[in-house]
Parts: structure tokens; sequence; C-alpha cells
């Protein structure tokens, strides 16, 4: 019988990443060439070559039951207007740290800030209004819309459609790019925004979302160090336990990485900075123990940093499933110790 997989599956098992973490190599010249690399794989570079000017715009702001709900937009590069919404909270600080909540193969951003379009879409994700869990928690609340899904849709692709951001995500390959280094450079320009909102504290900024949107979130640290913490759920994985072994979105990928680097070896690029990996014990599609496998990376990554306390795993008993009681926890805990509140 003949084995569809078995040329790929022989390769993957014998390819050794050129730029793989190795505790006795120099950590600097290694994260310098790793970088540089990564850079070149995922197009962000080519990205950045087609920066424009922002020309930002309010559209409107909204008072609800305890904040603000503001949308703006703004254009990333040329052509790309990216929506957002901030919530901002009613309270009396000067400032608040900032959450960036990123939603992940949902129906689009307006899930975040609560605001289901039918009663399918609040039984699905009724429990992923992140915007407002972070501004309940007293933060400013950023949301974005990720290129590909919700309101930025290709217009190729149907809103009935189970592809959802693929007709973008091999558009973007076939320009040199990838979706994801082009989500992260909309995060990055969005960030940029928040200076024309005297209320975000912007030396107090975190990012988190759920399985893409956590994809999102562990990259957009790797290149933004204005972002002290990344809390990715469902997300992160060796991609050889994960996108290499089960099916996934093109969205993950990045053309060549398994030739050179793992998932892991970029939190590289985190570090120093405060990292918090939540993942299910029964996700099906980021598997615990390759999760497992990959955090000990990780975890010495931050050991040669000095600062093995500051990047956490935290195993949830469910699947591929937003915690928010374990995610939020973990992050009240952690931004107490930084002293942000």
């Amino acid at each position: 019988m003949i084995h569809g997989d078995l040329c790929h599956e022989l390769l993957l098992e014998k390819t050794k990443q050129k730029l793989a973490f190795d505790k006795k190599a120099d950590y600097e010249i290694w994260k310098r060439a790793l970088k540089e690399k990564f850079i070149e794989l995922s197009g962000f570079d080519l990205i950045a070559e087609n920066a424009c000017e922002p020309q930002f715009e309010i559209l409107s702001k909204v008072p609800k039951d305890g904040y603000q709900q503001i949308r703006f937009e703004f254009y990333s590069e040329i052509g790309e207007r990216v929506p957002c919404y901030l919530l901002i909270p009613d309270g009396e600080q000067e400032k608040y740290p900032v959450a960036i909540t990123q939603q992940g193969h949902s129906f689009g951003f307006h899930i975040s800030i609560g605001e289901f379009k039918n009663e399918q879409e609040k039984a699905q994700y009724g429990h992923e209004d992140f915007a407002v869990q972070a501004v309940r928690r007293g933060f400013i609340a950023l949301a974005i819309e990720n290129r590909g899904m919700g309101e930025r849709m290709a217009t190729r692709v149907s809103r009935e459609s189970s592809v959802l951001c693929r007709f973008a995500s091999v558009t973007a390959l076939s320009l040199g790019r990838t979706l994801i280094a082009e989500r992260v450079w909309d995060v990055m320009r969005a960030i940029d925004m928040l200076s024309n909102f005297p209320q975000c504290d912007l030396d107090k900024i975190f990012i988190t979302g759920h399985s893409g949107g956590g994809t999102l979130s562990y990259y957009a640290a790797c290149l933004d160090e204005r972002i002290k913490l990344s809390v990715p759920s469902c997300a992160f994985s060796p991609y050889k336990t994960s996108i290499l072994d089960i099916i996934h979105c093109n969205c993950n990928y990045i053309p060549s990485a398994y030739r050179y680097f793992e998932m892991q070896d970029l939190a590289a690029f985190i570090a120093p900075r405060r990292l918090i990996l939540v993942n299910g014990e029964k996700d099906d599609i980021f598997p615990a123990e390759g999760v497992k496998e990959g955090f000990a990376t990780v975890k010495s990554i931050y050991e040669v940093c000095g600062v093995a306390e500051r990047c956490k795993l935290a195993i949830t008993p469910k699947h591929h499933y937003w915690c928010a009681d374990i995610v939020w926890s973990n992050i009240l805990e952690t931004v107490q110790e930084m002293g942000w509140m």
C-alpha cells in the first residue's frame, strides 16, 4: 500500500535545525543569526518596505457599562486599512496598562468586544469576549481585526467558507511574505497608534489571545520589545508535533522554517521579558506532550538569560479552549509582580 506521507515524514525525522538553540554556542551571536533568518523567511522585511503614513481616524465613541468603546482605523501599509476597538475603563486613573487581545479563527474581532451577530456566534464564542474580559479587570483593551478574518476577509472568499484566511495566506506566500508576519506588522503599527490616547500606559503593554490569536501573541512579542508580557493560549508547540503533524490553517506556516529553527527557539527574542504559555492537557491540535517538550527549551533559554522565573507553562484540564479563569489569574499575578497594579 502506498504511504502518501512517507517521504515527508522521513525528511522531517532526519532534519536538524541549523539554528537550533545550543547552550554551548555564543548566545548573542546565535540570537542575531536566528533573528535575521526569521525576518528573512517570514517576509517581514518586505512588509516594512510597503509601509505608509497611518492616516489615523477615530470613527466612533460609545459609552458602555463601566468603559468607553472607541473604534479607530489606520493604514498599516499601502492598501491595508486596519480596524481596531479600544476599550477604556471609566475609572479615575490617569493611565492604564494595555492588554492587546487577539481573536483566532473566529468570525471577527467584534467577538472580542462581546457584540455577537447571531445566536450561533454567541453559543460558539460567547466565552471569547477577550477585550471585555480585559477592561473588566482594569486594563485598557485593544482588539485588532486580523488580516484574512472578519471585516478583512479576502473579497474572493465567501463568509460561509470554512477556509477563512487561506486565500490571504497563500497570496502572501506567493509574494514572499507570510500572513503571520503581516499580522505582526499590524499589531506593531497599532501599538504606534496608541500614542493618540493619553490614557494608555505605553510602558505597560501585554498581549494575549487564543489559538491563532495566541500564535500572533507569541510572534508579535518576538518582534516588538514594547510588549512586556506575552500570554498565548493553545498556540505554542514545536512545529514537529503540531503544524507538521496535524492539519492546520496555512497562516501558521513560515517557508523553510523547520530547516533552521523550531517555535521554541524563537523564545530567545522574548526573553528576558515575561512569557506565560497556556495550553490544554487534552488539546488535540497542539498536543500537551509536545508543548512540554518545547517548553523545556524555552526554560533553558530563560536560564541562560538569568531569568528562569520569567517564563511559565500553565496546563489547563481542557482541550483547545480559552480557559479565562486560568489565563487571567496568571496574567493578574504576573502584572502585580511587575508592579503594574
